[in-house]
């Protein structure tokens, strides 16, 4: 049975900003790793939203742009650490498939929000989806 690093919020874990979660239908052929990077990184539930400002996750690993939530702050290091405790949890359980929601500052494959904090959408991955992609884990959205 494969194992695959699943966005906690997705199996109906309420780690999301807001306190609530995202959950969907997975299917159960699926050995599932449930991790949130953002709680991982030392974040609570609930908390404020934040966007990738100046980039995208490649970015923000590359030191070009930053994590900033909605009251200003810089919670830059905290979506680093999550994501690097996601690929510690997925070489540590041979993980090499990642199921993550989509649009997420960590866990956006293809979009995020622009860091303008309002709702506007630009291509890119977050933080953790850039990290694993970076070390050869297959990351697709939900």
């Amino acid at each position: 049975m494969e194992k695959v690093l699943i966005s906690a919020c997705l199996l109906g874990v309420n780690c999301r900003y807001d306190g609530g979660n995202c959950r969907v239908s997975i299917p159960n052929d699926w050995a599932l790793v449930p991790f949130c990077p953002e709680m991982a990184g030392g974040l609570g539930v609930p908390r404020y939203p934040a966007e990738i400002t100046g980039g995208d996750g490649n970015d923000v690993l590359a030191g070009r742009a930053r994590v900033i939530n909605s009251l200003g702050q810089d919670v830059t290091e905290e979506y680093i650490a999550g994501a690097q405790a996601a690929l510690a949890i997925c070489r540590k359980e041979g993980v090499t498939r990642a199921i993550l929601k989509s649009r997420s500052p960590s866990c956006g494959l293809s979009q995020i929000y622009d860091g303008s904090h309002q709702n506007v959408l630009r291509p890119g991955p977050g933080v953790c989806a850039a990290l694993l992609g970076q070390h050869g884990i297959k990351v697709e959205s939900m």
